[in-house]
C-alpha cells in the first residue's frame, strides 16, 4: 500500500479508526473524513504521531458540496485516490422496533435517516471520488454491508433494507465500472457480523454491561461465541484493497464467526 492514498468515511469511528490506522501502517497516505471533524482530527493525529501520513476532513457523506470540497483538499495534498473505503453507516433508535415502539410507530425521520446514511452515504462518494478514479484508470472502493445483507434480522427494517441495498449496489457499482470506465477499478464489500459499537450498544447490552436477550442470542448463533473486534476486520479489507486481490471484484464477504453460516440447529 506504500504511496497509495486512501480515503476512509465515518473514519471516526471504532471500526474506520482501526482500518484507516492499519492502511498508514502499511504505507498508504490515509484520509479520515468524518462528520465530526475532531473525531477526524484525533484519527488523524494519532497515525501522524506514529509516523504515518494523514489528513482530517470534516464533511457529510450525504452532501455532495461538502464531499467535492473534500475532494479537492484530497487532490491538493495527495494528488489522486486510489482506495475509498465507505465506512459512514449506523442505525437509530427511532427506526428500531421494540417495547416503546411498535413496526407501526416508527418515526419516518429515523427511518430516512438511517437509509439515507447507510446507502446514499455510500453512493455519493462512490460518484464523487470514483469519478476520481476513472480519471486515473485505477481504484478501489470497499463498501461496508452487514449480515442484513444475508437474511433480515428482527427489529431494524430501516437498516436491513439499507445494508441489502448496499450489498446489491456493490456487485451493480462493480460491473458499471469494469465494463464502461476501467477493468482496474474494483468494488467490493465486507459484511460485518456483530460488533460491539456506540450504534448498537442500546441493543445488546445492558448498562451494567450485561448481555441483553438480544445479545444472548447473537451469541448463541455465532459459532464462534463471541462479538468481533475492529482489528478481525483488518486481515479482509487489506487483502480486498491490495493488488493481491486484483481479480476480485463485486463480491461480498462476511466477517462474522460463523453466523451467516449456522442455521441454528
Amino acid at each position: 500500500m506504500r504511496g497509495k492514498s486512501c480515503v476512509v468515511t465515518g473514519g471516526g469511528g471504532v471500526l474506520c479508526s482501526t482500518l484507516a490506522s492499519r492502511l498508514a501502517e502499511l504505507g498508504a497516505s490515509v484520509v479520515v473524513v468524518d462528520l465530526d471533524a475532531e473525531k477526524a482530527e484525533r484519527v488523524a493525529k494519532d497515525v501522524r504521531s506514529r509516523g504515518g501520513r494523514a489528513l482530517a476532513v470534516g464533511a457529510s457523506v450525504l452532501d455532495r458540496d461538502s464531499l467535492e470540497q473534500s475532494a479537492g483538499l484530497i487532490e491538493k495534498e495527495f494528488g489522486r485516490v486510489d482506495v475509498l473505503i465507505n465506512g459512514a453507516g449506523g442505525n437509530r433508535p427511532g427506526a428500531t422496533t421494540g417495547k416503546e415502539r411498535s413496526f407501526f410507530e416508527l418515526e419516518d425521520k429515523s427511518i430516512r435517516s438511517v437509509f439515507d446514511l447507510n446507502f446514499l452515504g455510500s453512493l455519493l462518494p462512490s460518484q464523487v471520488f470514483g469519478r476520481m478514479m476513472v480519471q486515473q484508470g485505477e481504484g478501489v472502493i470497499l463498501n461496508i454491508a452487514s449480515m442484513n445483507a444475508f437474511r433480515p434480522l428482527t427489529r431494524i427494517p430501516a437498516y436491513s433494507a439499507a445494508k441489502a441495498a448496499i450489498a446489491n449496489f456493490t456487485q451493480w457499482l462493480a460491473v458499471h465500472m469494469a465494463q464502461e470506465y476501467s477493468p482496474r477499478i474494483r468494488v467490493n464489500a465486507i459484511a460485518p457480523g456483530f460488533f460491539l459499537t456506540e450504534q448498537n450498544r442500546f441493543l445488546l447490552q445492558q448498562d451494567d454491561g450485561s448481555l441483553t436477550e438480544r445479545g444472548q442470542q447473537i451469541l448463541d448463533h455465532t459459532p464462534m461465541a463471541r462479538f468481533g473486534s475492529p482489528e478481525d476486520l483488518v486481515g479482509a479489507v487489506e487483502w480486498l484493497v491490495s493488488p493481491q486481490a486484483d481479480f476480485v471484484t463485486g463480491i461480498v464477504v462476511p466477517i462474522d464467526g460463523g453466523f451467516s453460516a449456522y442455521s441454528g440447529v
